[in-house]
């Protein structure tokens, strides 16, 4: 039986025309960090600009280039490193293969004596490797440009996105290309008036779904579970076995992103002089809890939830799940899920890549909807978008490996996200530490309570996911904009900096 939505038929409607779902690999893709939206999104704006510019043929005859800056991107860009990430991107890097080693000394070089070469640069220049190394690869002119040539507008937001990044390139004072992007959250980015389906890459799946009631009807009608209705999706771009390869090479990018985080020492990056925690925790609890011990495993949620976003806060490799400064939400409770609970734990390995894929996949189809029926930039709709919704899909993925039926998963992810709600984004100097890594730690344990709590009923509950969704989008556009990841209110100005 359907759920009534409480929702707008309007807007209803409009979910349900949206026939195309976005890929798990969309939602978890591999980047750096600090930010998604302020770092990974203004890379990839920039390395499209410059992808245009080579298949136009123009690329050799920039003399110059110029960015602006618009809204959260501006305000709180320099404690996210967006501004080096859109040069990085016209230099030729994408998040997903970035050496970050190469990347910095390009940086490096760029802040001594402002060369930016336009789509990399060959091997044989300043003795280094170029960032691509692919042979016949397009490199363009050297520039004479740095960060301090960006222009910020903090105060200037464009009418579709807070996040706007406008790029212009000349030949002298003449204009030859002009794009304007937006970062709308998770590392998604859309071009102008283009249609806000960044990574719909599933563009004709045999189950559209456009809205929590009309996936909870397919997977009951079809007998299926909502992570193999999502598998179902996903296989029509790719072959399961793909998806299942990719699924688990995502998990280990994570693990690994857990392991640096863990030999890290001292404070991370930035004048607020947080100290790393995660490999000091790591190494009490290795010593405390040997045997995985059920009372440690919110001691072990904590940690993995801090050791990811430390992780992040240092610029390394992590993955969207599905923006930055959530990261560690889904780690941490898939960590949980993985030790803590017994029908996994004890189970040989193949269960246990089993329980991974189905985790995913079904934190994937919650993601899915907030994707398409609010937004997970914490620009538009505060924290709530970000961390709250990473918070959903984390109880949604727990409900599902621990043997929820569809109603209780979609009630877990319900429960987690209604325990979010107005949620701001208020980052102590615009830098993704404060209150940002302890937040990822407190919404892991509330998805793992939401899913505890959804699997101790039977699924019927008077809140709907649908209607939780839709409060949560309404109330991020009733929120001052002080509170959207602006740095201009809450902790972010009650809190000195130094």
């Amino acid at each position: 039986m359907a759920l009534d939505t409480g929702v707008p038929s309007s807007v209803q409607k409009q979910a349900e025309a949206l026939e195309y779902d976005i890929s798990v690999f969309e939602l978890f893709s591999i980047g750096i960090g600090p930010s998604s939206s302020h770092t990974v999104g203004p890379m990839r704006a920039s390395n499209r600009f410059i992808a245009e510019l080579i298949d136009t043929n123009l690329l050799s005859r920039i003399t110059k280039v110029h960015i602006d800056l618009y809204g959260s991107l501006a305000a709180t860009g320099a404690g996210h490193g967006t501004m080096s990430a859109a040069l990085k991107g016209l230099c030729g890097h994408v998040p997903e293969t970035i050496c970050l080693t190469e990347a910095d000394a390009m940086i490096e070089r760029n802040s001594v004596d402002g060369t930016l070469p336009l789509a990399g640069y060959p091997s044989s220049m300043y003795g280094a490797t170029a960032p691509c190394g692919e042979e016949g690869k397009v490199y363009g002119p050297v520039l004479n440009y740095r960060e301090l040539d960006i222009t910020l507008r903090p105060l200037t937001v464009l009418p579709r996105h807070t996040n706007g990044i406008k790029i212009a390139a000349f030949e002298g004072e003449k204009m030859l290309l002009e794009r304007t992007y937006f970062s709308i959250g998770g590392g998604f980015i859309v071009e102008g008036d283009e249609p806000a389906t960044g990574g719909a890459s599933l563009e004709h799946p045999p189950y559209p779904f456009g809205s929590g009631a009309e996936l909870l009807d397919m997977a009951n009608e079809t007998g299926m579970s909502i992570a193999q209705l999502k598998m179902k999706n996903e296989c029509s771009l790719r072959s399961e076995a793909e998806v299942r390869q990719g699924i688990l090479h995502i998990y280990k990018v994570m693990k690994e992103c857990i392991g640096s985080s863990l030999s890290r020492v001292g404070y991370l990056p930035g004048p607020l002089k947080v100290r790393c925690r995660a490999g000091a925790w790591h190494r009490d609890l290795m010593t405390e809890d040997p045997n995985k011990s059920p009372e440690y495993a919110i001691d072990w949620v904590n940690l993995i939830a801090l050791a990811v976003n430390e992780e992040n806060a240092f610029g390394g490799r992590v993955v969207t799940a599905p923006t930055n400064g959530a990261s560690g939400i889904i780690p941490a409770v898939l960590h949980y899920a993985m030790n803590y609970t017994p029908g996994i734990r004890h189970c040989g390995r193949g269960k246990r890549e089993d329980a991974v894929i189905d985790f995913f996949l079904a934190a994937a189809a919650i993601g899915v909807l907030y994707k398409k029926r609010a937004s997970i930039s914490g620009a538009e709709v505060g924290c709530q978008g970000e961390v709250g919704s990473a918070s959903s899909m984390a109880a949604a993925g727990l409900a599902q490996v621990l043997g929820g039926t569809n109603e209780q998963i979609e009630n877990a992810a319900e429960i987690a996200m209604e325990h979010n709600l107005g949620l701001t984004c208020d980052p102590v100097g615009g830098l993704v530490q404060i209150p940002c890594i302890e937040r990822n730690a407190m919404a892991a344990s509330n998805a793992v309570t939401a899913a505890r709590m959804a699997l101790r009923g039977d699924g019927a509950h008077r809140v709907s996911l649908d209607q939780v969704i839709e409060t949560m989008r309404q109330t991020g556009m009733d929120m001052s904009h002080r509170y959207k990841e602006t740095s201009m209110g809450g902790l972010a100005v009650n809190v000195v900096e130094c």
